[in-house]
């Protein structure tokens, strides 16, 4: 086993979920073992439910454009846990990946000596994170929370340049609260003293919450929502939209994607870019040229990626995600007069039953097939056979396996049917890894 994979394997025995763990008080000691990286670092911290991940890579594009040397840390990954790394939109180097695990793993050893917690899986890549990030010299990190905001491992940054907070809704209840309310006070709870926080408007019970709590901290709030831009017309695999600047001013964008959601997470990293102009490392560095560009640039993979002709994936994976994948599925199934077919799994602590019947009420669908993903938490496909047929009147077929489900659908598939792949994140690593292997890629 080489050392690369020797890291992997070493990352893969720390529990996910651990019953002790480190307090954010105890993170930010491991922290200033490490030299307080992060006070070193112009960071751009960013939660929410859902578009994280799209708009962290949005916001990576326009940053890369202008010439900044921009490391983001985002998850899940889909395929290879480097993915959760990035150096100017490319995964990190094997060895530069080895060198940080080991660095990580003698800190975690010195700590547990001093009597703290083996650091849990997500706490240790945000120390490896931190270490890779400050040792590369990034101009600008951009930080993905894990779970939640308040008490997420990464909210033990202190001086980030803006708090970003997506779009919210009911995921991870028995983490974050029951209701949109509770949610968002917990999502908001990234929001610092003074710092400018940006965020998504268009839940007006999650607005009000986040609203009050910039107001209580004295920090400056920059709220986007659908009523900022216009959607102009699709083109080319993409929406074409005008985005109303805080002034007067407006911007003619491009937004690469399939997806009309897509447009939102592109506005809100409009706004986040409007919100950190005047910072003193930015000040006078990005043109609108440049966001325009780096906008039109953006890739985020399994978000309504279109990998095939005709096949999609996207990374829905809760009510509100599924939602909004059902309203762009069902729109680009009439902009190109097609039915749908449809590829569905989810992991068994997730809101399946709400979803199925989100994607049942929106799609025109014929035929649907559900598998088992390879993960502990993956649902049985008994259980996910039984729920799409109590929605669906069409045919579905369930599998054990991921790569059954697929080459099921792809022999199926026809011109006059998109096939739509649905449920997990995972799914999409797996489904990746498939074509991968089967030489699609």
């Amino acid at each position: 086993m080489n050392v690369y994979e020797s890291a992997k394997e070493y990352l893969g025995r720390i529990p996910m979920w651990t019953r002790k763990k480190n307090s954010l008080e105890d993170i930010r000691r491991f922290l200033a073992e490490m030299g307080e990286p992060d006070e070193h670092m112009n960071i751009i911290h960013v939660a929410g439910t859902n578009g994280k991940g799209s708009v962290c890579a949005f916001l990576q594009s326009v940053f890369i454009k202008a010439g900044f040397r921009t490391g983001t840390f985002t998850s899940p990954h889909l395929i290879d846990i480097r993915e959760r790394f990035s150096f100017n939109g490319d995964m990190v180097p094997e060895k530069t990946f080895e060198e940080s695990c080991q660095t990580v793993r003698a800190l975690s050893e010195k700590m547990m000596e001093r009597g703290y917690c083996h650091p849990s899986y997500f706490e240790f890549l945000f120390y490896m994170a931190m270490d890779m990030f400050h040792k590369e010299k990034m101009d600008i990190v951009i930080l993905e929370t894990g779970l939640g905001g308040r008490l997420d491992t990464t909210n033990v940054i202190r001086h980030p340049m803006v708090s970003v907070i997506t779009s919210i809704s009911l995921d991870h209840v028995e983490y974050l609260g029951d209701t949109i309310e509770k949610i968002a006070a917990e999502k908001a709870g990234i929001i610092k003293k003074g710092i400018p926080v940006v965020f998504d408007g268009n839940d007006p019970t999650a607005a009000d919450v986040i609203r009050k709590r910039a107001v209580e901290l004295c920090s400056p709030f920059y709220e986007a929502d659908r009523q900022g831009y216009e959607i102009t017309g699709y083109e080319d695999k993409g929406w074409k939209a005008r985005f109303q600047g805080i002034g007067e001013d407006s911007m003619e964008v491009f937004v690469p994607s399939a997806a009309e959601y897509q447009v939102m997470n592109a506005f809100l990293s409009f706004r986040t870019l409007e919100a950190v102009q005047s910072h003193e490392a930015l000040r006078g560095r990005i043109s609108r040229e440049q966001i325009k560009e780096g906008i039109a640039g953006m890739y985020w993979p399994g978000r309504m990626e279109e990998v095939l002709p005709g096949v999609f994936l996207d990374g829905a994976h809760n009510p509100g995600g599924t939602e909004a994948f059902a309203r762009a599925a069902a729109g680009l199934c009439a902009a190109r007069g097609k039915r749908a077919n449809i590829l569905f799994s989810s992991v068994s602590d997730k809101d399946h039953r709400q979803m199925i019947k989100e994607i049942a009420k929106a799609l025109p669908l014929d035929e649907g097939a559900v598998a088992h993903i390879d993960s502990e938490r993956g649902l049985e496909t008994e259980v996910l056979l039984e729920e799409f047929q109590s929605f669906c009147g069409c045919d579905v077929k369930g599998f054990q396996t991921v790569e059954e489900a697929v080459s099921y659908m792809l022999h199926k598939k026809d011109e006059g049917h998109l096939l739509f792949c649905v449920g997990s994140l995972y799914l999409m690593g797996e489904i990746k890894e498939v074509l991968r292997r089967n030489g699609y890629d």
